[in-house]
């Protein structure tokens, strides 16, 4: 028998509260990879909204500038050919660089939260003699939840980066094509 209440648990009354108590059983760590997790998947969704509403326009202006020559085959307009496609190159491939690099980080600050939660459970187990088994889990608590997050959020990002660069690999060699069938050799 599947428990409704699960299922309609979603956004309704205090989810503020239950994450509000995951973060809090993860330690300052979870905190700190929240704020990292944030701010890749709004670089993220910035490349997303890029490449579907502003790089059409970007590259209908790229084309333009190369039709609006009146020569394709000198070495001044194999230059030009080249500065337009390392232009439509970067503008692509903007912050991917940077998902990348917090994709990477992800794992590492969960591994952190491993250390910090260790460190809390021998604090516990020094101050409190013998090491009483509820006062542990606390500690442990701390040690696995930041670990499960960084992996959860590193799995995710590496994922949507992969999507991203090959997305913007495509457009690229597109362009390419593009503008070697404008004219030019």
């Amino acid at each position: 028998m599947v428990d409704v209440s699960l299922l309609t648990a979603g956004f309704g009354d205090g989810w503020w509260l239950r994450i509000s108590h995951f973060m809090t059983q993860g330690g300052q760590v979870l905190w700190l990879l929240a704020v990292v997790v944030l701010f890749m998947w709004v670089l993220i969704i910035e490349r997303i909204s890029y490449l579907r509403f502003t790089w059409p326009a970007s590259r209908q202006g790229i084309i333009s500038q190369w039709r609006a020559r009146g020569e394709f085959e000198s070495w001044y307009a194999h230059a030009v050919k080249s500065s337009l496609l390392n232009k439509a190159h970067y503008q692509l491939h903007f912050n991917l660089n940077m998902i990348k690099l917090l994709v990477s980080i992800c794992p590492m600050i969960g591994l952190l939260g491993t250390v910090t939660g260790m460190i809390s459970v021998f604090d516990i187990m020094s101050s409190a003699g013998n090491g009483d088994p509820k006062l542990m889990a606390t500690g442990i608590s701390m040690a696995t939840l930041p670990t499960m997050a960084g992996m959860v959020a590193a799995i995710t990002g590496m994922f949507v980066h992969a999507r991203l660069q090959k997305a913007c690999d495509n457009r690229e060699a597109t362009m390419e094509k593009l503008l070697r069938n404008q004219g030019c050799a």
